[in-house]
């Protein structure tokens, strides 16, 4: 008998991990910490930074990655979810994992992974560590998946630790207010480890930065209190701003569009000059590094789509912003769909002031269990007096988007953006 092809190989392993996907989340790090000291703790052996947030925390981390490499640092990424393929979650110098890798990853350890009764993310998660230190990575940018106290990447003590943004969303794990879930974001600031806060509201950056001195975290950096963000401007080919800091003014451009990926930027940097040496370095001059910042499907534009993973309130509040800032050209047909488990009605009432037409639709590669009533969401949005029409048929919802002229907007879930990618030939990893 034949062995199998790799690509199959590789299919099959995908199927086992993602059948660790469970409707009940497993909220703790005991399976994690020991499927990693079965590995030879391997996620002690690779500095990290390690970035959490309800928004914005990709950003962050891409930032962070450009602005290492650019030192001629060897770097390790590990976010999540990804768009089209797996492996995007996992890359050293911007390339993804092996599909072989998974493969001997999955093959070797499933074993213990069943005996854990690991999940999904804690399996990627030690997978990702491995991979680092095999590859000789010389340091690691890790986004924290769900909160940050209990997140399986809470396993790390980091170089540095920030946090993005706090905003609604997972209430059914973290809680329903602002400061719940700002407490378990702030899970991640550990002692004697530099603390970074990104977050633009005044009380909620003032309750983590106190949360971060009472883990005992040195020094604890609120960035919008030692970095002046200024003179921001949004257009197509990226955002500009004016950072001054330590008597220093900076004019610097990021290719990430949208007036918040100035904060962004300034997280980056801020965690870059608080983890100190060789780290520090790459604060001096940022310019060149900034340009090479890539990150998909945040306001992407690609010919006459703009993709936009905004999953949440939120994130649609801030979509709508670069939206107004870049005005794209009319009409603008929103392509979306949510989750079940999103608020979904605040997000299409955020996006209904400047969308002229809906298409609202089910991306094949969302878990029934976790998609959105079609009906459901076409009804409210008729009865709210839009103009909007459901096509169950993902391949039909996309073609029916973009007809018409003017600029198609793809957003509501990761779900939607990455099938949407898949199907128009846009690769997540092109840089």
């Amino acid at each position: 008998m034949n062995e199998p092809s790799t690509s199959s190989a590789y299919a099959a392993s995908l199927d086992y991990l993602f059948a660790r996907v469970t409707g009940a989340w497993k909220m703790g790090l005991e399976r994690t910490t020991e499927l990693l000291s079965l590995l030879g703790d391997p996620h002690t052996r690779v500095p990290a930074f390690h970035v959490a947030g309800t928004n914005g925390k990709g950003s962050v981390v891409s930032t962070i990655e450009a602005l290492l490499r650019e030192q001629g640092l060897r770097v390790g990424k590990y976010t999540s979810p990804h768009l089209i393929d797996f492996r995007e979650r996992i890359a050293v110098n911007g390339v993804p994992i092996r599909e072989e890798d998974v493969v001997g990853f999955i093959e070797r350890w499933t074993p213990d992974v069943e005996r854990l009764g690991a999940t999904f993310f804690e399996a990627t998660t030690a997978m990702a560590f491995d991979h680092f230190v095999r590859e000789r990575v010389d340091v690691a940018v890790i986004e924290v998946g769900l909160g940050g106290r209990l997140d399986s990447t809470n396993v790390i003590t980091p170089v540095a630790a920030g946090i993005s943004s706090i905003g609604l969303d997972h209430v059914q794990y973290l809680g329903d207010t602002l400061e719940q879930i700002a407490r378990e974001k702030a899970g991640i600031f550990k002692h004697g480890v530099p603390a970074v806060i990104g977050e633009s509201d005044p009380a909620l950056r003032d309750f983590l930065a106190n949360l971060a001195r009472g883990a005992g975290a040195a020094p604890v950096r609120v960035v919008a209190d030692a970095w002046a963000v200024s003179g921001i401007s949004v257009a197509l080919d990226g955002t500009r701003f004016t950072l001054r800091a330590d008597g220093r003014t900076r004019e610097l451009r990021t290719p990430l569009i949208g007036r918040h990926q100035a904060m962004n930027a300034a997280t980056a940097l801020a965690m870059l000059e608080c983890a100190g040496a060789p780290y520090s370095a790459a604060v001096i001059d940022p310019e060149r590094a900034l340009a090479r910042v890539r990150i998909a499907g945040r306001f992407q534009s690609v010919g006459s789509i703009i993709f936009d993973v905004a999953h949440n309130p939120a994130g649609c509040e801030v979509l709508c912003e670069t939206l107004r800032a870049v005005r794209p050209a009319r009409p603008l047909t929103c392509l979306m769909t949510a989750l079940r488990d999103k608020d979904w009605r605040s997000m299409m009432m955020t996006l209904a002031p400047l969308v002229d037409r809906f298409v609202l639709a089910s991306p094949p590669s969302v878990p029934t269990d976790r998609a959105w009533a079609l009906s459901e969401a076409l009804a409210f949005a008729l009865d709210s007096g839009w103009t909007a029409t459901a096509e169950p048929d993902f391949d039909r919802a996309l073609a029916d988007a973009r007809e018409g002229g003017g600029t198609t907007l793809i957003t509501g879930s990761f779900h939607t953006v990455g099938d949407a990618m898949a199907r128009l030939q846009v690769s997540p990893l092109a840089s």
